[in-house]
């Protein structure tokens, strides 16, 4: 669906949900006086230290510093995206979720009754694996795989029996369930307009979204092991094809799984195959996904580093998985931030996931993941087997073989240390490295002197300034009815002081909004720098205490601190010019700020 989410309808629905109901559905919540408490679900510890705040609709860790609104928390204990936490909160209150543009905007048809035919489709699957006359052929496969019937509930793996129009006979029912059908890639039509199942004869495994609904399909033919059921036909792996609801190059298998099974999830492993995720969760490893018959691309890794910091690449240890490896690097350095890493884990010949875990046992195969290769060695290993490092010519084209690769990193420390890296296998020094790869000619010293030998100075005028603003807005977040309670606001906005600008945004988004929450007000700047700033005082203010009117008396004064300092401003600006430059108007409006001031 395009189009933005309307900043209107953020603003309503952190105002009308609960953030006490959210979580507590989630994690059990205890009343503590005027809030409720509980154990961090964020970090271990015994004694609860995380507080959730129904006045505020907030909520603060005070061991780990977890806090945020209804939204923040969905994100950050169910691994959603914004669009996903927003959807899923207002699917709770029974909203529909607009798009910018109005309702008239373009937005397609619903893709409800999808979901809902992908559903039926997987719980017939999971029927025929318990029912079907033909089902010990599929059962006995996965138990020849080592696989238990726990495993193949929390998977819902179920079984396509062989048959032209099983599914198609069974939820086909009428033209509109048959065009659905067809819509989702579950039957193919046939030249002549006649229409049959797209799997058969295979063990199906039912690909979730980060919502749990069911999407699509991977089917894996039942061979025994052996030669390929002529009966069944076609590739050993078979995938739903791209459908309105699918899109392979977005979506991992496993991952939602993987997600319900673990609460803290520290590394991803990412593998290639459907039995290689579920044969490694039937050892206890539960943080296994897998793409979906095509290359890692940058949507992949960004969906995985919103659950995880580190993600690691389980590969084949032949030519193919090195490529493959190499195309996943290629799509992550630009990803590569915050303190996020990537590494890449090379199995021995004839190895996969799955064999190597049924042959040495889930402890070898952890030790192997934790020894992976980081990005950094990887890269440089990959770059320097393209070229002689022990020549002068050689050095020079590893730098140019790196050059590209390293304009993708993001600023920041390890885009520092990739530099490092490479100018001490070039034998340059760091600073003429950087001039290389940026292109530019070498500095003077003259040049560098004049940049790096005068710094602004920061005096002390003015300090308790922006303490004064910064009082204020924590006072707002605290309890935002104080909004109301001002009867002029003075011409503060004048003011050349810290955080003034985004003082007035608040007093005027509370006056026109007098509802809105101290959540509403950190949805409001979300993803922005003022919004992290307030996030951080909204953690500050959750300690205060006070009444009402305690709080109201201290933001009053403070405003009166303001506008008493603009004042000041104002009389310092008039008292600098000549009698001859002043109006009448300003020698007048002089002489009451100079009279005030005494």
């Amino acid at each position: 669906m395009s189009g933005r989410i309307p900043q209107s309808f953020i603003d309503d629905l952190v105002s009308r949900v609960d953030i006490v109901d959210v979580i507590d559905k989630r994690v059990p919540l205890k009343k503590a006086g005027h809030e409720y408490k509980a154990c961090c679900p964020f970090h271990d510890e015994k004694t609860p230290s995380f507080t959730v705040s129904p006045s505020k609709q907030f909520y603060h860790c005070f061991g780990c510093g977890a806090h945020g609104t209804a939204i923040g928390f969905l994100l950050e204990y169910e691994h959603l995206d914004f669009v996903e936490a927003v959807e899923q909160l207002a699917q709770s209150l029974g909203l529909e979720v607009p798009r910018e543009g109005g309702e008239s905007a373009p937005r397609g048809p619903s893709h409800a009754p999808l979901y809902a035919l992908m559903d039926k489709a997987a719980r017939y699957y999971q029927h025929q694996l318990r029912q079907h006359p033909q089902r010990d052929l599929a059962v006995n496969y996965l138990k020849n795989r080592g696989l238990s019937g726990e495993i193949a509930k929390d998977f819902g793996i179920g079984y396509a029996p062989d048959g032209w129009d099983n599914l198609l006979s069974t939820l086909g029912t009428d033209e509109q369930e048959r065009d659905r059908l067809l819509q989702v890639g579950m039957i193919i039509e046939k030249d002549n307009g006649r229409h049959y199942d797209r799997f058969r004869q295979r063990i199906m495994f039912p690909i979730r979204d980060a919502r749990g609904r069911v999407i699509a399909f991977g089917g894996r033919i039942i061979d025994s092991d052996g030669p390929v059921d002529a009966k069944a036909g076609g590739p050993k792996y078979l995938n739903s094809p791209e459908t309105p609801i699918f899109h392979k190059g977005k979506e991992l298998y496993g991952l939602y799984e993987t997600r319900q099974a673990l609460r803290d999830i520290p590394r991803l492993v990412v593998v290639e195959g459907y039995m290689d995720v579920v044969a490694l969760a039937q050892y206890g490893i539960r943080n296994a996904v897998a793409t979906l018959g095509t290359a890692v691309t940058p949507d992949h890794l960004e969906k995985l580093f919103r659950v995880s910091n580190e993600v690691v690449f389980c590969f084949d240890g032949d030519r193919a998985g090195r490529d493959a490896g190499w195309r996943g690097l290629e799509n992550g350095l630009s990803l590569i931030r915050n303190g996020r890493q990537l590494r890449f884990m090379f199995l021995p010949e004839g190895d996969d996931p799955d064999t190597f875990v049924r042959h040495h046992g889930r402890d070898a195969f952890e030790k192997v993941i934790a020894e992976a290769t980081p990005l950094s060695d990887f890269f440089f290993q990959q770059l320097i087997h393209k070229t002689d490092i022990g020549s002068i010519d050689g050095r020079a084209r590893l730098v140019e073989l790196a050059r590209p690769y390293l304009a993708q990193l993001p600023p920041g420390a390890f885009r520092q240390l990739m530099q490092d890296r490479l100018a001490e296998l070039s034998h340059l020094d760091s600073a003429a490295l950087s001039q290389v790869l940026n292109g530019a000619a070498p500095k003077t010293p003259a040049e560098t002197t004049a940049r790096t030998a005068i710094k602004p100075r920061t005096t002390g005028q003015k300090q308790q300034a922006p303490s004064t603003v910064r009082r204020a807005i924590e006072l707002l977040l605290q309890e935002p009815k104080l909004a109301q309670t001002l009867e002029k606001q003075g011409p503060i906005g004048n003011l050349h002081i810290p955080g003034i600008g985004l003082l007035l945004e608040i007093l005027e988004l509370l006056q026109a909004h007098p509802k809105l929450t101290t959540a509403g007000l950190l949805e409001h700047w979300r993803g922005t720098e003022n919004g992290r700033h307030l996030a951080k005082l909204a953690q500050r203010n959750s300690l205060l205490d006070g009444d009402e009117v305690d709080l109201q008396q201290e933001f009053r004064d403070a405003m009166q601190r303001l506008n008493a300092l603009q004042a000041e401003q104002r009389r310092e600006e008039l008292a600098k010019k000549t009698l001859k430059e002043l109006s009448d108007e300003e020698k007048q409006e002089l002489a009451r700020l100079s009279q005030q001031k005494h």
